[in-house]
């Protein structure tokens, strides 16, 4: 094989292993793992999963917020039934929305607000958490790649 073959190669294969690392992020909560999105500062916090028809199954969102306390999050502009799960910041389940559906009544849609302070908060297909038999105290854990704050 030519030497720029094998360099064009080499070169393609280090450019897949960065973009595959960059999107291989996952955490783990009830003994499953979820491949998931970060959302860690106010726009993507905002944007959310608005706006989009499908969730991947095993996929799901993950909000990182700077401090625990009081959240609340909506489905405004949002088309996918959802479970809106909220962890303190030592990563432990304290508060569960399931099957919270899809509002497109704009800023008049209801809020679901955590039951404890939280810091993160999952987001996953709907049924999830019912599939799981998720428990508060159930322990959030993040794959590489996820900076925990």
């Amino acid at each position: 094989m030519p030497l720029s073959v094998r360099l064009l190669a080499a070169c393609c294969g280090l450019l897949l292993a960065g973009c595959a690392s960059g999107n291989d992020r996952w955490v783990e909560v009830g003994g499953a793992r979820y491949m998931v999105e970060v959302a860690d500062d106010d726009d993507e916090r905002a944007r959310g999963l608005m706006f989009r028809d499908v969730l991947a199954a095993d996929h799901g969102m993950l909000f990182i917020h700077e401090r625990q306390q009081p959240q609340a999050y909506w489905m405004k502009n949002t088309r996918i039934p959802l479970d809106i799960l909220y962890f303190d910041r030592d990563r432990r389940l304290v508060s569960q929305q399931r099957d919270v559906p899809p509002c497109s009544a704009g800023d008049a849609c209801p809020p679901y607000p955590s039951a404890a302070p939280a810091q993160y908060v999952l987001e996953l297909n709907a049924g999830e958490a019912a599939k799981l038999k998720l428990l508060n105290g159930a322990e959030l854990r993040f794959g590489p790649g996820i900076e925990p704050r």
